[in-house]
């Protein structure tokens, strides 16, 4: 046991465990919620592996517990990242691992009173392994809510046809699921593997069914639809009560636990390069901290960038599309994989904050658009209605949806 630190805030009887999957957009998430628990009076349990573990040094107030790592070393090396999520799992529920660490921490006297264990929507065994020991657990989607809606809508999509996707119908409107295309689906049957595909489906579905609530990193005004369907989904479903919390890497300040929540020490050379550009001139270029992009597609990108003459920075994470809302920043957005589908289709046809990049990748197109988000006329409106999309940051005021829906969160915890 690491990094045990006196709470900065005083604890309120309570204590609660969180256990991230270990990837970036999965890890800041999870931080970042801890850090608000902790600053409303919780003390703070973070569980987590060897790989890509985080630095107790950076969160005094927060007691951290490494598992052992149980994943074979051929499969943690592989570059497929659907077959590591169900390779962990595996592994996780095979060796008994994190039982027994949920096991001595709720033996442990010592401490504040275990209310409940947040776990990532992906760690089945982890929900698994605390459903054996009486241990309530809420689940946290690091993606938006629009995703998790279209996972749960696996079977009608399938019952009406959408799936498995067709040449002839990737651009069929999904009306069930607005402003969804047949080509922003999850489908499993285009996968090497149809079986792994399926279980990754179902991995989402049941972590979330089977808990005492869920947790969302959005907020009410950006998916209100969205969020009103998945309550009625749960509500169904035992009663699960949904909260909507995010953006989570701005629900704590600067200087709160849970902040500084990167894997890496962050390279800030770049700021005094930005402080000579123009305001709103520069691209930030995000490809995600797992997702694979090929080296001719990362070539048309690179092209289309230094062909369209405007200065850019590269970096990674859904993370940073929720951070670009914030911020009224408008996006070119490639989507690749998974949540960043629906992401993009919301980006462009939804919230109309930016231009989607849609089949084969040539730098001519990228340079193009490039030119369309940050010249006149269109460019104008996408960057005013990002602008517009900003002021629902008011949700994080004392009195914001957000803030109110993390209080709720605490008497939910603490009801438990």
């Amino acid at each position: 046991m690491a990094g045990r630190g006196r709470p900065a805030a005083p604890a309120r009887g309570a204590r609660v465990m969180l256990f991230p999957l270990p990837f970036q957009g999965h890890i800041s998430p999870m931080l970042q919620l801890a850090g608000a628990l902790h600053a409303r009076g919780l003390a703070v349990t973070v569980l987590h592996m060897a790989f890509n573990a985080p630095d107790p040094a950076r969160h005094p107030a927060f007691t951290f517990v490494a598992v052992p790592d149980a994943i074979p070393e051929a499969v943690a090396a592989t570059a497929d990242g659907l077959a590591q999520l169900l390779a962990l799992n595996a592994a996780m529920e095979a060796s008994g691992l994190v039982r027994d660490a949920l096991a001595s921490l709720l033996a442990d006297e010592g401490e504040p009173r275990l209310a409940c264990l947040i776990f990532d929507s992906t760690l089945a065994a982890v929900h698994k392994a605390a459903a054996g020991l009486g241990l309530p657990s809420l689940v946290l989607h690091t993606s938006s809510a629009a995703c998790f809606r279209m996972v749960g809508s696996y079977d009608m999509l399938l019952d009406k046809g959408y799936l498995p996707a067709t040449e002839s119908n990737l651009d069929m409107p999904i009306k069930e699921l607005p402003p969804l295309q047949v080509r922003d689906l999850f489908d499993p049957s285009k996968l090497p593997s149809k079986e792994i595909g399926q279980k990754i489906l179902n991995l989402a579905i049941e972590t979330t069914t089977n808990s005492s609530s869920a947790i969302f990193n959005t907020f009410e005004a950006l998916e209100p639809d969205e969020l009103e369907m998945i309550r009625d989904q749960l509500v169904h479903n035992g009663g699960i009560p949904a909260f909507a919390v995010g953006p989570l890497h701005k629900l704590m300040s600067s200087k709160g636990d849970g902040a500084e929540t990167s894997l890496l020490n962050q390279d800030r050379g770049c700021i005094e390069w930005l402080d000579t550009q123009a305001p709103g001139s520069v691209l930030y270029a995000s490809f995600g901290s797992v997702v694979h992009v090929t080296r001719d597609e990362m070539a048309e990108m690179a092209w289309g960038l230094a062909n369209s003459g405007k200065p850019f920075l590269c970096g990674d994470g859904r993370n940073s599309t929720l951070e670009s809302i914030y911020e009224g920043v408008p996006m070119l957005s490639r989507p690749i994989f998974g949540d960043q589908l629906p992401t993009g289709r919301y980006v462009q046809d939804t919230w109309k904050i930016g231009i989607l990049l849609e089949g084969v990748l040539e730098r001519e197109e990228v340079e193009k658009d490039i030119k369309r988000l940050l010249g006149e006329d269109e460019g104008v409106e996408i960057r005013g209605r990002a602008k517009v999309l900003e002021k629902m940051r008011m949700c994080l005021e004392s009195s914001g949806s957000s803030q109110r829906a993390v209080d709720k969160l605490m008497d939910h915890i603490l009801s438990l």
